[in-house]
């Protein structure tokens, strides 16, 4: 493996463009402002951060929630049942926080997909209970969609073009009206009951043990929620959420690359496998009646040399503790890189997605990452303990020159039982 060299220093190839050698400099040159700065710490064990992340939109109207029935992949109206009558939808028995009703709870997780079933939007749905939706929720059910703040705007754009003569209004929030808080406490699987906050709607995060609770709270950011637990900010959040394999965002969630099952939706309640018609909805379940799926997003842990870690810890930088290991992190390797057998060639073996410090996401090939067998699938390469991965950049054509890192994905023990589960059904 080549070593690690300082920021600032890179191997250049004659393949890489002066665009792209500018924003690798750019890149470099802010992990060496980092190093005046105060590192990202672990964050608490229990505590609470404002998503600056994560921005807001209203959909409200008559039709809203036959509209947002049909577009994503939970269910929002009940429906009629095998035997005539009326149902309403719940999480499949495997899925987190299945005892919730989707289509009678204060909210849930979801996805909006592209036809042909890839990820546009992973999403928290909430029934407006705070009046965002203003005159326009008098008339019919109003809703408080949540979504990555880059990509609002291309949400509220994509309803718009399925609105159609739906009778219905949808609006982004403005940043002061409503914010988006996260609590969490790591002393229970889950907290024991929704935290009080006054002029807030409270929805159970499902996605995975122990990722607490959402709130959203009318005004801006910049209070507190004055809760019995520590305030942090949204990177303590992201490294929470790192620890617990759990993606969020389109920077994490490639869009309209990724499939929900790939995010692990199947399994972290973000699906209703029995709902009727929904855009994306025949891919979806014809990779869910297959019963493979080959890839998934997982925690990684980035190390600079043998042997690999065996337990997922975050340390601020990468080689944390290691003598003579340069302050390298994770916001230092580019997204989306190649995943590849360290000393081998041959087939990718995942793609890096992005971290913070020492640890983080990537799509991961389970059978050749992890020891997870799949049904009915003999691996061509199978798993090997001994073997190591890295991801690697600023190469020459040839592959010689430029930065490389270890990388060791693991597997949840939440995700391990429910792909356990699945297996028995």
């Amino acid at each position: 493996m080549h070593p690690i060299l300082p920021p600032g220093r890179t191997v250049w190839g004659g393949f890489v463009c002066q665009s792209c050698r500018q924003s690798l400099l750019r890149r470099f040159s802010g992990s060496a402002v980092r190093r005046g700065v105060a590192p990202p710490p672990p964050p608490p064990p229990a505590g609470y951060a404002h998503l600056s992340s994560r921005r807001l939109l209203s959909i409200s109207g008559p039709d809203a929630p036959k509209f947002l029935h049909g577009i994503i992949t939970q269910a929002v109206v009940a429906e009629p049942s095998a035997s005539g009558g009326r149902r309403f939808n719940t999480p499949s028995s495997s899925s987190i926080g299945a005892a919730h009703s989707t289509a009678g709870s204060s909210g849930f997780y979801a996805a909006f997909l592209n036809a042909t079933g890839r990820v546009l939007h992973d999403v928290f749905v909430y029934r407006d209970t705070l009046g965002l939706g203003g005159a326009h929720g008098a008339g019919g059910e109003a809703f408080v969609v949540e979504v990555d703040a880059a990509q609002v705007e291309g949400l509220a754009t994509h309803i718009k073009r399925y609105k159609l003569r739906s009778k219905l209004a949808c609006r982004v929030l403005d940043e002061g009206e409503c914010a988006v808080w996260q609590v969490w406490d790591n002393s229970a699987s889950s907290l024991s009951a929704a935290p009080r906050v006054k002029d807030a709607i409270a929805l159970a995060d499902t996605r995975a043990p122990g990722m607490g609770y959402r709130v959203l709270r009318l005004g801006d950011g910049m209070g507190n929620l004055e809760l019995d637990v520590e305030r942090s900010d949204d990177t303590a959040y992201r490294i929470h959420r790192y620890l617990l394999g759990v993606a969020e965002g389109q920077d994490e969630i490639p869009r309209e690359q990724a499939l929900p099952l790939e995010g692990n939706m199947d399994v972290s309640g973000g699906i209703d496998f029995r709902k009727g018609c929904y855009v994306g909805q025949e891919l979806t379940i014809r990779t869910r009646h297959r019963g493979v799926v080959r890839k998934r997003i997982l925690p990684c842990l980035l190390y600079p040399s043998s042997p690999p870690p065996q337990k997922l810890e975050y340390n601020p930088y990468i080689g944390q503790g290691q003598p003579g290991e340069q302050e390298l992190s994770a916001e230092d390797v580019p997204p989306n890189l190649s995943i590849g057998r360290d000393g081998a060639k041959g087939r990718s073996a995942g793609t890096w997605l992005r971290g913070v410090g020492n640890i983080g996401l990537a799509l991961c090939r389970l059978q050749i990452m992890t020891d997870v067998e799949l049904p009915g699938e003999t691996a061509a390469a199978p798993f090997d303990p001994s073997n190591e991965f890295l991801v690697k950049w600023g190469a020459d054509e040839e592959g010689n020159g430029g930065q490389s890192v270890k990388i060791k994905a693991f597997v949840p023990d939440w995700l391990r039982d429910k792909l356990n589960e699945a297996k028995e059904h």
